[in-house]
Formats: C-alpha cells, sequence, structure tokens
C-alpha cells in the first residue's frame, strides 16, 4: 500500500514550530509548510499537541501546555491555519512554496518567570513577511521564512532557515531530521534580551545592549507512526542553544533548551 507522507509532514511540522521557544512562546512561525493539501486541492489538518518546553528562551525551568493543530489550505493558494498563519502561495508545485503571510509574535510576559520580574511585558504583535520553500530531493527540504513587527516598538525582524530529512524504516514508521537558525535584527534583540538602564533599575539584572546577530541554532528528531493514511501519532525531541548576545544576556539563566512533543494529527 502507498503511504501518503502528510500525516508525516503535519508531524514535522508540529515539532519545528514548538521547537523555538518556550512553552508560553510556543507558536513561532519559522516556516510556511504545506501539509494539510496537495497543490489545487483543497484540504486541512486537525490535531493535538502535548509540548514540554521552556518557560520562555533562555529559562532554566519548564513548564507543559497542550495546544491544538488546526490549518487549512484551499485549492486557489490561500491559506489558514494556527502554525502558517494567514496568506497566500503563489506556487503551484510540489517542490517549491513561496508567497505572503501574515503571522503573530506572541510576546513574553514578565509573570512567566521570577528571573523576569521588572523587565515587563512584550505584547503580542502581527508579522507581516515572506517564505520561500524548497524541496531538494524527495526526502530533504530546505525552508526560510522572514518575519517583521515583533516587540513592543514593533520593529522586531525575524530570518528562519530550516533543513529537513524524513527517511522509511517500516510500513508504518518513519523517521524525521531537522536543524535551523534564526538572526534577527537589534530591535528584536534588544526587546527580548537587552537589559535598559530603567529595567535593570526595576529588576536587579545589569544593563545589557544587544545586537543584531544568530538568535539560536536547533536540532530535533521525531518519529511518526501512521495509524490511517490519514492519521498519525509522533514522538519527537528538539534541541536548541542561544548564540551571541542572547546566550550572554542577563535575562538568560540557561542558553542550552529542549523540547519533547507528543502530537496526533488528521487529514481532511
Amino acid at each position: 500500500m502507498r503511504k501518503n507522507n502528510r500525516p508525516l509532514f503535519a508531524a514535522l511540522a508540529l515539532l519545528a514550530g514548538f521547537s523555538l521557544g518556550g512553552a508560553a512562546q510556543a507558536q513561532s512561525f519559522d516556516a510556511f509548510r504545506n501539509y494539510g493539501a496537495k497543490i489545487n486541492e483543497d484540504g486541512g489538518t486537525i490535531g493535538l499537541g502535548a509540548i514540554y518546553a521552556n518557560k520562555y528562551r533562555g529559562a532554566k525551568d519548564h513548564k507543559g501546555l497542550v495546544a491544538p493543530i488546526l490549518d487549512y489550505r484551499w485549492a486557489n493558494g490561500f491559506f489558514a491555519g494556527t502554525r502558517n498563519g494567514l496568506g497566500y502561495d503563489f506556487s503551484r508545485s510540489e517542490g517549491t512554496a513561496y508567497g505572503l503571510r501574515l503571522t503573530a509574535d506572541t510576546g513574553r510576559d514578565q509573570d512567566d518567570d521570577a528571573h523576569l520580574r521588572g523587565l515587563g511585558d512584550i505584547k503580542i504583535r502581527p508579522e507581516i513577511g515572506g517564505f520561500y520553500n524548497l524541496a531538494l530531493s524527495h526526502s530533504v527540504s530546505f525552508t526560510s521564512s522572514l518575519r517583521y513587527g515583533s516587540g513592543n516598538k514593533q520593529k522586531g525582524l525575524v530570518a528562519d532557515l530550516g533543513l529537513s530529512y524524513h527517511m522509511p524504516l517500516a510500513p508504518q514508521w518513519v523517521l524525521g531530521f531537522g536543524a535551523g537558525l534564526s538572526i534577527v535584527n537589534s530591535d528584536y534583540m534588544q526587546d527580548y534580551f537587552g537589559v535598559s538602564a530603567e529595567q535593570a533599575k526595576n529588576s536587579g539584572l545589569a544593563a545589557h545592549e544587544a545586537k543584531a546577530g544568530v538568535r539560536d541554532v536547533r536540532a530535533n528528531v521525531l518519529l511518526n507512526y501512521y495509524l490511517s493514511q490519514k492519521a498519525g501519532v509522533s514522538i519527537g525531541v528538539s534541541a536548541g542553544q542561544l548564540q551571541g548576545d542572547a546566550k550572554n544576556s542577563p535575562v538568560t539563566q540557561k542558553s542550552s533548551s529542549y523540547t519533547a512533543i507528543l502530537g496526533y494529527s488528521y487529514l481532511f
């Protein structure tokens, strides 16, 4: 029986989407992933994921949450959902994807962790951006995205680059691997990892100027089991490492991080 890879891809999207940040910042929108429908067809994905992750980027403590998955793509190229945001894919090829979209930066609440007290909240902000994906082979894919508008001044810019690989282990088992990095501008870095003079006074942390650069690198592994042609269960682990001024920030308690997920997805 020929296997449909889309349940695997939906699970990989779940892992990637939660691998970049803590549980309080679960949705990262690091890439556009068309796992709910084939080109020129309507279709979607629904599911549920349990995540155990750092409370925020740079936190030493973890927390768990359960989050829904709901994504849909129309045959005309429009899409909407919890992992991809709202946008339009101009491509009409299974091997490439490029387009524009609206996503959101979920911000950060100073009450998420005692270490953040006095830094103030970073509000939820809409982001505008674009994406480009390329299938390098049947098993290897490159993803990229650009998002602008995060942070309290709405000037944060994030560029995400990633590679993914999957291989079948048995008729109902598939193993996937991924790696990626995020590059941010100084506005983003200062909002999330910088400490102004006023924040230093309120929080007791040392003042810190955070400049543009690579925010983090990460890698993940995911095992997917097919329940049927349309349904799959996945378990995965992602590890990340902050870089540069993000790693050296007084806001950062621990520069390394890990995320564990258990997910179920169904194509409709």
